[in-house]
């Protein structure tokens, strides 16, 4: 049985591109997010990955991130399951500014421990813990039943409720998945063990 999961972080939004937090903010993809978008259903194509259902988040980069790579695969008409769970994590009052205008009005060292603490949330915010709380379950009771149950499932969502989904694959813990970046529109390859363990993994970059 082929158990293929592959995931894929949005491609470049226009806010990745402004460095602005963006979090629950429904914000579009840039011209390069499109275009990390086209490529990365390339790069699946050139695989000859051909997927039987796919999950994405509520907000609008990750649904057109999958939508464009779906086009390139010939897959436009592919069921697709849409739901908050796989959102970014939620940035609260930080949501919509300026990175390095957050670091000069709350210093250096407590904007990256909001960053890149494992439970330290931002001001009514989310922490990565908490995004987990939320993906995890949803990855168990949803996309993991699909995968074993044989069907090639192509996640598109971001970088903080993908990581959720990576801390389980990989078998990271709270101390070393902080650390861990995912890149915009390069899609990660999992073909997993009946019994839900990684068999493989592979990179898809140009």
């Amino acid at each position: 049985m082929d158990c293929t999961l592959v995931i894929v972080r949005h491609g470049q939004s226009e806010w990745n591109l402004l460095n602005l937090f963006t979090g629950w903010r429904d914000v579009d993809l840039s011209p390069k997010g499109i275009e990390e978008a086209h490529a990365a259903g390339r790069r699946l194509k050139a695989k000859g990955l051909h997927f039987g259902i796919a999950f994405t988040s509520a907000l609008t980069r990750a649904q057109r991130t999958l939508d464009i790579m779906l086009d390139e695969l010939g897959q436009t008409g592919l069921k697709t399951l849409r739901d908050q769970a796989l959102n970014e994590r939620d940035y609260g009052d930080l949501s919509g500014l300026n990175k390095d205008d957050a670091r000069k009005k709350w210093g250096e060292e407590q904007v990256h421990k909001w960053r890149r603490s494992y439970d330290v949330q931002p001001p009514d915010g989310e922490s990565l813990k908490d995004t987990v709380a939320r993906a995890l379950p949803y990855y168990c009771q949803n996309i993991l039943p699909a995968v074993l149950g044989g069907k090639r499932v192509l996640v598109a969502a971001h970088g903080n409720s993908l990581r959720a989904l990576v801390m389980v694959l990989d078998r990271l813990t709270p101390e070393t998945i902080p650390s861990m970046e995912l890149a915009t529109g390069v899609p990660l390859v999992y073909r997993l063990n009946p019994d839900s363990t990684v068999a493989s993994k592979e990179v898809l970059v140009a």
